[in-house]
């Protein structure tokens, strides 16, 4: 496991131990909201979007039709809206896609659908 990792988990169970509420964090071409499930990433499509949760970096690559390709942590991972993907230690779920935006829902632990 490696540090940032580690540093995320910690962080993270601190969240669920002191109940603390979600916290939202707006970037270049992303808006980030973090809570104990996970954190959901709203990016801005035709810009340089990139967002650093759970102690790696996402980053919006491309949108063809209703798949979305990724870059997490050092990890490239093409994901279906709707379905779950594993990359870098992380589950990946798209959640939608729109002529304007892309949302994520990244979270720890590894699931996969579809």
């Amino acid at each position: 496991m490696t540090v940032r990792r580690f540093a995320a988990l910690v962080l993270f169970s601190m969240f669920a131990v002191f109940g603390a509420t979600a916290c939202t964090v707006q970037g270049q071409g992303t808006k980030t909201e973090c809570a104990v499930s996970g954190c959901t990433i709203t990016f801005d499509r035709g810009v340089n979007a990139k967002a650093s949760v759970l102690g790696v970096d996402a980053e919006l690559v491309a949108v063809d039709g209703n798949t979305v390709t990724l870059k997490v942590g050092g990890q490239q991972v093409s994901v279906p809206v709707g379905e779950t993907k594993p990359a870098d230690g992380l589950s990946v779920n798209v959640q939608s896609v729109t002529a304007d935006k892309v949302i994520v829902k990244v979270t720890t632990g590894i699931t996969t659908t579809g």
